[in-house]
């Protein structure tokens, strides 16, 4: 049992961790990076990049890291795994915040701007981005710092987890 709890727990760690610094990269580099192109080029970009992001790599990470918590919580709920699972339990929580922002308002935000269609159709350019680029920078903080705080959660149950194997 130890290592199906061991392996879950790395597993949900490792997904979450990922999540956390793609989040991350986005917020001090990406975004920032962006915000420095004029309109047609930032929407042409985000654009490419909600399609490119889309695929098997990004889907197991995402979906992943909740199953792999889920799994993880479960398997700590009896015997030499209770240290852990508050820290798992937390960790969940705040990756389930993090998926809920994504879900609620990030991906929301993501189809509108596929939406408004190929930019060189696009007649008011900079409305366009204007009711994009701040909601989306805002709200991808906040996720970032939602996922980065189920990281360290995972971190610790790793840390518990491995004291309970010990003791």
């Amino acid at each position: 049992m130890s290592w199906f709890q061991t392996a879950s727990l790395i597993a949900a760690t490792l997904t979450t961790g990922l999540m956390a610094g793609l989040f991350a990269a986005f917020s001090y580099a990406v975004m920032p990076g962006l915000s420095r192109a004029d309109d047609r080029s930032f929407i042409q970009s985000m654009q490419g990049i909600n399609v490119a992001i889309i695929n098997g790599w990004f889907m197991l990470c995402f979906m992943g890291a909740i199953a792999f918590a889920g799994l993880a919580a479960v398997l700590h709920f009896r015997g030499d795994g209770r240290p852990a699972l508050p820290w798992i339990i937390a960790g969940l929580v705040l990756y389930l915040v993090m998926f809920i922002i994504t879900s609620a308002v990030n991906v929301p935000l993501n189809n509108q701007l596929v939406a408004a269609g190929d930019v060189s159709k696009i007649s008011d350019l900079a409305a366009v981005r204007a009711q994009f680029e701040a909601k989306w920078v805002t709200w991808n903080i906040v996720r970032t710092i939602a996922s980065t705080g189920a990281f360290g959660c995972f971190i610790w149950a790793l840390i518990q987890h491995g004291r309970s194997l010990a003791g």
